[in-house]
């Protein structure tokens, strides 16, 4: 009897303790939610839930899921396995799971119709269950690498015409999807605004992948002095659409802090905002930059 009496102060103890790491004014935990993304939209929902589920166990504020997370990436199935935002089953799930784990989700991108439209959208859902932001992936991928990978976002999917932004605590976090990566521009608005954090829900493919994602990833954290995470779909080998894995956050030194394999896995991170000061005040890029050579303006937002 004493020793489940002390088993169990143990365990309050060690909760304890993550849940100060995860509520720290200086940051938070982070989880990362490589998901394996199969044909049946139920199953892959009850699975992001389940794990959302124990990334709160493990102490974190915020959980991330990947790319398409509730649907397979195939042009031909996009618009069946679309869904009204907010109103369909997918949003209301990550809803209810925000609400009941009180954490923050950011619920990776789910093929969302409006209007007969068909877009690849992130929905960001508070510790009440609310939403508090979306964005419509802005730059379509559309490549065509012979001998590698050819794919038409465009055939399917309208693009979106907006950049977003969220408030974790005091924390200001922008959103991107994917191929939205690339765009450095982009990124520079978001760091003009204030954001301590970029978040990408990406799905590369096994050609792209190698070469570019982490030196992309490292690319935006270090160019705007920011943490960046990237969160992957698992690889699935017999899928129409290979992803590369390897979910990953980085610091604004360029460091990986914690990178996924290719296999269904999930990743805590702590993160240190104090570190991204230090390194803003010590390389001050922000004030160096001269503006009376050169710029960067959000047309849109007049920023």
């Amino acid at each position: 009897m004493f020793v489940g009496r002390k088993l169990l102060q143990q365990t309050i103890t060690l909760f304890a303790q993550v849940r100060m790491v995860s509520s720290s004014s200086s940051g938070f935990r982070v989880a990362l939610l490589q998901l394996t993304v199969t044909a049946d939209k139920s199953t892959n929902v009850a699975n992001a839930i389940k794990r959302v589920q124990q990334a709160k166990l493990n102490g974190c504020t915020l959980a991330i899921l990947p790319e398409c997370f509730n649907s397979p990436y195939n042009t031909a199935l996009f618009r069946e396995y679309s869904e009204v935002i907010p109103g369909g089953d997918t949003c209301k799930a990550l809803s209810q799971a925000a609400k009941s784990n009180e954490m923050y989700i950011v619920g990776g991108s789910i093929p969302e119709i409006c209007d007969d439209k068909v877009y690849n959208t992130c929905t960001v859902w508070d510790p009440n269950g609310n939403l508090i932001a979306k964005h419509r992936k802005v730059h379509l991928f559309d490549i065509n690498i012979p001998g590698g990978v050819c794919f038409k976002e465009s055939d399917a999917l309208a693009a979106g015409n907006a950049l977003n932004t969220f408030q974790l605590g005091k924390f200001k976090i922008g959103l991107g999807i994917c191929y939205d990566i690339r765009f450095a521009e982009m990124a520079a608005i978001y760091r003009k605004q204030g954001c301590d954090m970029l978040i990408y829900p990406s799905a590369f493919n096994m050609t792209t992948g190698p070469l570019h994602w982490s030196l992309l990833t490292r690319c935006r954290a270090v160019d705007n002095q920011a943490f960046v995470a990237v969160a992957s779909p698992a690889r699935v080998t017999d899928s129409n659409y290979v992803a590369w894995g390897h979910s990953m956050v980085v610091d604004p030194w360029g460091k990986i802090l914690e990178e996924a394999s290719e296999k269904d896995m999930d990743l805590y991170v702590d993160l240190d905002f104090g570190d991204r000061e230090n390194m803003r005040q010590q390389i001050p890029t922000e004030n160096q930059r001269r503006t009376d050579l050169y710029d960067t303006i959000d047309l849109k937002n007049k920023v």
